[in-house]
Parts: structure tokens; C-alpha cells; sequence
């Protein structure tokens, strides 16, 4: 059996261990360990072993992710989520389906702070999930915006899941998160106007709600602020040269901790909590990271990804074609594993193929970044599809009267401005790259 028909044959053992619901991490860990002491014997293994998780914990950018979700994790106890609502909501809660596009509204701006999915969807639907069943919006309506809209925390800048890709591609933060803000903006948008479209379609979904006064818009706007503040301190501070990605998070903790405790009433207990949940979430990530280097030691050794780089690049294949099938696969691995799994899985095996065609002239940076924000695009996808669909669980679990299909068919509004999306950005590279070239 050659190198590559090994390679192939672990990746099958590797999904029969997702199939049996061994964690993504250990699953990972075990098909590298096994193959790399299969291929090289165990005394290698052993010698990488001693030294791959210093090697993989030591990276200074690393540091960058428990920070940013510390940071969310003070933001939702700061009450800022609930702030971005009521702000959102007396502008247009008025309009025919206004308060699910206040929610969008105010799932965008709270991801900008966040840079979870999963934390911005929780965070959101306990906020605006009562005040939508309030005004009798139609449960799959309500529902699915939210899981729809809890998306936009890894969307919209900073991300996590940019990071791990930017440590993975070493590629720039900074430059991803930029390139990622214009795609992130039209999400946002586009499920506006899904949600825009299908109350006009149907008008009894998503009635209209109070109108508020100006002064109680206002009075509203004048809650924000922490927000703006955060966001133009963090991501402006990077941009500007100020602080450097890891430094820029550390400033956000403390803001975000500062208006957590001003504003939100964060006491120890609190504090503990946050510090606990962060913990537990870096910890997954980290032994994520871990197995997926241990599987990347052991697909090199096999030269799997070089053979399909070279097959692909030699099959005469147009270079959208091999694009198309390689966001398809991650469609399809996005109904059975979350969205920082995937991108450990599949970027050591993808990325090569990709670096290795031509799309459009673009420059290896560029590419890189540009196949970067699809992956993301894609990966969030996945994220509200079945049966995985993390955020869809998360919001159910919020209305566990409202059954899971009902839910799942409140997406497809969603996920048809999702492929509309992904189309444009495969199209126009120039909408993930434009602002990139103002990023030194």
C-alpha cells in the first residue's frame, strides 16, 4: 500500500471515529499517533511526542484566542447584548418583521465584541428570544434568526476560527479580520433581506412592534457606546498600528471586564465563571489544535496532500471547478462536526490544492486570504444545517417547545442568502481582498 492509499485509509478510520462519537481532538490524536508509529515506528513518534505540544502551545498568536473569548464572556455579562437589542429594536421594531432584523442587527454587533458563534447565539437568543415570542412572531421564524444570526460571531471581526486559519496558513490576523469585515457586512445584510422578503411573503410571521419615541430611541443609542468603544479600540488599535493582535485582545479584556462590572454588576462569583467557561473553551480548542498537529505530522509522512496537490494541479481541471468541490466537501462535513474541527481537518489537505492553481492572477497572499474568508463563509454554513447544526441545538434548547424540524425550515430563508453570498465572494475576490491592500 503506497503512502497516499495509507493516508486515505486513516482519514476512513478517522471518520468511522467521529461516526462512533469519539471527541474531534483524540480522534485526531489517535489516527496520527497510529500512523505516524505505523509508518516511521514508535521511537519517533515518541520523540515527536515530547516536543509537539510545546511546540503548538508556545505560539505567541496563539495566546490571542482564550483572550477573545474572555473578552465575550464579558461582554454578555456586561449587559452590552441587551443593549445592542433595545437599541436595535426601537429603530425598526416597528417595521413589519423588525424585531427579527433588530436581532440580526444586534447578533452583528455583538459577534464584532465576541468572535463566537455558539456564544453569540446563546448570548442573543436569551435576550431577544422572549420579546420575539412576545409579539407572536411565528416560531421557525424566530427560531431560525437566531441561529442564523449567531453565525455572524465568527463573521463578523475578530474571529476565532480566522485565527486558528491565519496560525494554520500563516497568513497575517490582522488582514483576515479585515478581509473578512466587508463579507461579514454583507451577512448581515442579506439575511435582513431575507427576513425582509419573507414577511412580505407571508405578513402574518412577523408582525409589527410598538413604535418607540425618539426619545427612547435615543435613550437606547446612549447603551452602545461600550460597544463602539470596544470595537474601534480593538480593531482600530490593530488597523492603526497601535497594538498588535494578542496586545489589542488583552486591551478588550479589560475594557470588556470594565464595563462588565460598571455596567453589568459582575461580582467574583461572575468572575469565576467567566474565567471557568474560557478555560473549558480554550481547552477544547487547544487539544483540537494538539491532535490536529499530531494528524498533520502524520499526513506529511504519507505525502497525501502533496499527491492531491499534484494530481489536481495536473488533471487539467478549470480552477473554479476544483473550488466548487472542495466547498461542497465542506458542506457536507458541516453536517457532522463543528466549525474549528473542520478547518484543522481539511486545511492541511485543501490549502496546498488551492495555493497550487490560479484564480484570477491573484498573488499566493492573496489567494490564501481570499480561500481563507470562503472557508469561513462555508464552515458557517454548517453551523445551521442538519443534523449537526450547533447553533440550531442552541436555540432549541432555549424553545424546546418549537420542534427541531420547525426550526430547521426557519433557516432555509438563511441559507439561500448563505449560497447567494459564497457565489459573490467566489466571483468577486475584490470583496474579501479590497481592504486588505490598506492593511500594511
Amino acid at each position: 500500500m503506497s503512502g497516499t492509499e495509507f493516508g486515505f485509509a486513516m482519514f476512513g478510520a478517522l471518520v468511522a471515529l467521529l461516526a462512533l462519537r469519539v471527541p474531534i481532538g483524540i480522534a485526531m490524536f489517535v489516527t496520527g499517533a497510529a500512523g505516524y508509529a505505523a509508518l516511521a515506528g514508535w521511537p519517533p513518534l515518541l520523540s515527536h511526542l515530547k516536543t509537539a505540544a510545546y511546540a503548538r502551545y508556545s505560539v505567541y498568536d496563539l495566546s490571542v484566542v482564550p483572550m477573545f473569548l474572555l473578552m465575550g464572556q464579558f461582554a454578555s455579562r456586561g449587559g452590552l447584548s441587551q443593549g445592542l437589542f433595545r437599541a436595535a429594536s426601537s429603530l425598526i421594531g416597528h417595521w413589519r418583521g423588525g424585531v427579527a432584523l433588530a436581532s440580526i442587527g444586534a447578533c452583528a454587533g455583538f459577534g464584532a465584541i465576541c468572535g463566537s458563534s455558539l456564544a453569540t447565539a446563546a448570548t442573543m437568543g436569551q435576550v431577544a428570544l422572549p420579546e420575539l415570542r412576545r409579539l407572536n412572531y411565528k416560531p421557525s421564524l424566530a427560531t431560525g434568526t437566531l441561529a442564523a444570526g449567531g453565525t455572524l460571531g465568527i463573521l463578523i471581526p475578530p474571529s476565532v476560527v480566522l485565527i486558528v486559519y491565519a496560525i494554520l496558513a500563516e497568513q497575517n490576523i490582522a488582514k483576515l479580520f479585515v478581509a473578512a469585515f466587508i463579507p461579514g457586512v454583507l451577512a448581515a445584510l442579506g439575511y435582513m433581506l431575507a427576513i425582509g422578503i419573507y414577511v412580505r411573503l407571508y405578513p402574518d410571521t412577523g408582525p409589527a412592534g410598538p413604535r418607540a419615541s425618539w426619545r427612547e430611541r435615543f435613550a437606547t443609542l446612549a447603551e452602545v457606546w461600550p460597544v463602539l468603544a470596544l470595537f474601534i479600540v480593538v480593531l482600530g488599535g490593530i488597523y492603526g498600528g497601535v497594538f498588535t493582535p494578542t496586545e489589542a485582545a488583552a486591551v478588550g479584556v479589560l475594557g470588556a471586564a470594565y464595563f462588565a462590572v460598571t455596567r453589568g454588576g459582575l461580582r467574583w462569583n461572575g468572575m469565576k465563571q467567566c474565567l471557568l467557561a474560557t478555560a473549558e473553551s480554550s481547552a477544547m480548542i487547544f487539544l483540537i489544535l494538539l491532535g490536529a498537529d499530531v494528524l498533520n505530522v502524520f499526513l506529511a509522512l504519507t505525502q497525501m496532500p502533496q499527491e492531491l496537490a499534484t494530481w489536481v494541479s495536473g488533471a487539467g481541471l478549470p480552477p473554479l471547478a476544483v473550488l466548487a468541490t472542495i466547498l461542497l466537501i465542506y458542506l457536507v462535513l458541516g453536517c457532522l462536526m463543528d466549525s474549528l474541527s473542520m478547518i484543522l481537518l481539511t486545511v492541511p489537505i485543501f490549502f496546498p490544492m488551492v495555493m497550487g492553481l490560479d484564480f484570477y492572477g491573484l498573488d499566493p497572499t492573496g489567494k490564501a486570504i481570499w480561500f481563507g474568508i470562503l472557508a469561513l463563509m462555508v464552515v458557517e454554513i454548517g453551523l445551521i444545517t442538519p443534523p449537526v447544526g450547533m447553533n440550531v441545538y442552541i436555540i432549541n434548547s432555549m424553545a424546546r417547545d418549537v420542534p427541531m424540524a420547525e426550526t430547521f425550515r426557519g433557516i432555509v430563508p438563511f441559507l439561500l442568502s448563505d449560497f447567494v453570498r459564497v457565489g459573490l465572494l467566489v466571483l468577486f475576490p475584490g470583496l474579501s481582498l479590497w481592504l486588505v491592500q490598506f492593511v500594511k
